[in-house]
C-alpha cells in the first residue's frame, strides 16, 4: 500500500496538494471499511502556536502498523499511533493534547511551542454476534444491522439461521454452541447478545464469551435467570463478580419491554449506548 505525504509541515500546501491528499485518504477510508480492516483515523481538530501539523490534517493508522498521511511527524504521531491502537480495541473515540512546549518539546524533539488537539477515532463498525435466531434474536440482528453493526447471526438449526429471515444481516451462520470457540473469533470491539431457546444454551454462551475478549456480552432473560448463573459460576467455574463486569443480564434498557420488537429496541439501545457512550443508559 502507498505512503500519502502532505507538503513538508511548516509550509502551507498548495489547494490542489490538499484536495489530492484528502481524496486519496477518504478513498483509503472506503477500503479499509469495505475491507472489514482494523484501522483509526487522527485528525488534528485544534492547533495553537507552532505546532508541525496544520488544521484539519489526517493520518490514518491500520492495525498492521500501516501509516497512511501524516499530522507532523516525529513523536507525536509515534503517540497518536499508541492511543490509536487502544481506540481501535475498544471502538470509543478520544482527543489527546499535545503541548509542544518545555520537556515535551524536547522530547518530541519539536521545538514549536504550540498546543495541538488531535481527534483519533475508529473507522470499523463494532462487531455484535447474536446467539439464537428466534422471534426476539431475529428482530434484534435485524435491527442492530440497520445502526450499523457489523452483525453475524447464529444457531444451531439450519431451519432459523436462514437468510431469508433475517434481511439486512450479512452474516447468517449455523453452528452447534459447543463448537463456538473452534469457529468464532472476537475481538476488543465485539459485542455477544445470547437469545438462544433455553437455559443451558445461554449458559453455554455465557461461558463461551467471558473467555472471549468482548466488551459487551448480554443474556436475554430475568433477574432471577442470572442470580442461578451467577452461583454456577462461581460454585463449578471459580467466576466471580469481578469478572463479570461487563456482562448484562437482563440485557437492554429497561422500557417496559414486551414483544420482540419492543425488545429487540431495547436491547439494541443499549448496544448503541455502549458503542457511542461506553456506558448503560
Amino acid at each position: 500500500m502507498k505512503s500519502i505525504i502532505w507538503a513538508p509541515a511548516f509550509e502551507d500546501p498548495a489547494p490542489h496538494v490538499i484536495q489530492k491528499v484528502m481524496k486519496d485518504l477518504y478513498m483509503e477510508i472506503v477500503r479499509l471499511r469495505a475491507e472489514g480492516c482494523p484501522a483509526a483515523l487522527a485528525t488534528i481538530v485544534s492547533r495553537k502556536g507552532s505546532t508541525p501539523g496544520k488544521l484539519a490534517q489526517k493520518m490514518i493508522i491500520v492495525g498492521d502498523g500501516e501509516v497512511i498521511g501524516t499530522i507532523g511527524g516525529g513523536c507525536v504521531e509515534a503517540d497518536v499511533i499508541r492511543h490509536a491502537r487502544h481506540v481501535m480495541d475498544t471502538g470509543l473515540p478520544k482527543i489527546v493534547e499535545f503541548r509542544l512546549s518545555g520537556e515535551e518539546a524536547e522530547r518530541t524533539g519539536l521545538a514549536c511551542g504550540g498546543v495541538l488537539e488531535i481527534m483519533i477515532e475508529c473507522l470499523n463498525d463494532p462487531a455484535l454476534f447474536v446467539l439464537g435466531c428466534g422471534h426476539v434474536g431475529a428482530k434484534v440482528a435485524k435491527l442492530a444491522a440497520a445502526c450499523g453493526f457489523q452483525v453475524t447471526a447464529i444457531d444451531d438449526r439450519p431451519d432459523f439461521a436462514d437468510s431469508s429471515r433475517l434481511s439486512g444481516v450479512s452474516n447468517v451462520r449455523v453452528i452447534p454452541f459447543d463448537l463456538l470457540s473452534e469457529q468464532l473469533k472476537l475481538g476488543a470491539n465485539s459485542y455477544v447478545v445470547s437469545a438462544t431457546r433455553g437455559h443451558d444454551h445461554d449458559f453455554d454462551v455465557l461461558l463461551w464469551a467471558l473467555d472471549t475478549p468482548a466488551r459487551y456480552v448480554g443474556i436475554l432473560g430475568s433477574k432471577s435467570k442470572w442470580l442461578q448463573f451467577k452461583r454456577q459460576l462461581a460454585e463449578n467455574h471459580n467466576i466471580g463478580e469481578s469478572q463479570l463486569q461487563h456482562v448484562h443480564c437482563p440485557v437492554g434498557v429497561a422500557i417496559g419491554a414486551d414483544t420482540p420488537d419492543e425488545i429487540a429496541v431495547s436491547v439494541v439501545a443499549d448496544l448503541i449506548a455502549h458503542h457511542r457512550l461506553g456506558q448503560n443508559l
